[in-house]
């Protein structure tokens, strides 16, 4: 779990906000077996690296998530490689957002799990660019150069035409199910959950479902896809499979052959866009059905929808 920023003082990473209990925090976590991970802004890092990073280590948090780069000229990028193996040599994993894309360092550095650059859905706060049809373009482009830290799951879901960017409340373009299943079409091993708290708690049935999704998948499958119009992905974790299917802004029908499942009936639990969800997008419907490996499916996406379903023997 991610302390955001507030943790401490900005500009001073040893100055504890005294409203934070952090080592109260730590020994809460502790006791679940869960990591708590530290924003830094980057300039506040780099100004008292060694020092920061040992601090760190000492408290026993998992990693970091260092943020506002925003460049990649030579000496932003040697940082990253610093960073990167600073944090190695500390068992800590690395988050960067404000990030520039991928090129490869976490091939020397696994400990990097994932990073932003991406135009993620932290922009539907202030813009209008996070549409259905960049959603479904990413898989095709950024995604190929690595994991991406797009931070899904609004449970307050506008069609096209009610959309307003409001950074106090925000609220995604295209339907619920939309953004459910950008738990699987999205790879990220480190994967968020965007909204409020108070929000997953009014929408228990949802949250339960993103919550059981893997975060490192054991086979991937594309089954349907065309760039920047509609993409159908099926990902396994051990005996479990996952689809996640999204669409631009265009209603469609897409046939998913389940043959990737292999033998046997299976158990499905599926999440769809309502019948109201062209004009309201929050509408969703839950069912379960069986199914067989030699069955096809024709599955059905409201405008900027989508169709989320877990499969098991």
């Amino acid at each position: 779990m991610i302390l955001d920023e507030g943790w401490s003082v900005p500009g001073d990473l040893s100055s504890i906000n005294p409203e934070v209990d952090l080592e109260a925090l730590l020994a809460h976590a502790r006791e679940r077996g869960v990591g708590l991970i530290l924003w830094v802004v980057w300039k506040s890092l780099e100004d008292r690296f060694d020092e920061s990073l040992d601090l760190f280590a000492e408290w026993g948090v998992a990693g970091i998530k260092v943020d506002f780069m925003q460049r990649d000229d030579q000496p932003m990028v040697d940082y990253y490689w610093r960073v990167a193996q600073a944090a190695a040599e500390r068992q800590l994993l690395v988050d960067f957002h404000g990030a520039y894309k991928p090129t490869g360092l976490r091939r020397a550095y696994p400990n990097v799990i994932t990073r932003e650059g991406v135009r993620g859905l932290e922009w539907s706060k202030w813009s209008e660019h996070p549409t259905p049809e960049h959603n479904v373009t990413l898989p095709f482009i950024r995604m190929l150069a690595g994991p991406m830290d797009y931070t899904p799951g609004a449970m307050l879901n506008a069609q096209e035409s009610q959309f307003h960017a409001v950074f106090d409340r925000p609220m995604s373009m295209g339907t619920r199910v939309h953004q459910m299943a950008m738990y699987v079409v999205f790879e990220s091993p480190l994967q968020m959950l965007s909204d409020s708290p108070s929000n997953y708690l009014r929408e228990l049935e949802c949250l339960r479902f993103m919550v059981d999704v893997p975060t490192v998948w054991d086979e991937t499958r594309a089954l349907s896809a065309q760039v920047g119009d509609w993409v159908a992905v099926a990902r396994r974790r051990g005996e479990q499979w996952y689809v996640g299917a999204m669409t631009d802004w265009t209603e469609r029908e897409i046939e998913l052959d389940l043959s990737f499942l292999g033998d046997g009936t299976w158990s499905a639990v599926i999440f769809e866009d309502g019948v109201n969800a062209a004009r309201s997008a929050t509408d969703y419907r839950r069912l379960e059905r069986q199914v067989s490996a030699g069955q096809s499916m024709t599955i059905h996406l409201a405008p900027g929808g989508g169709w989320v379903a877990r499969f098991e023997r």
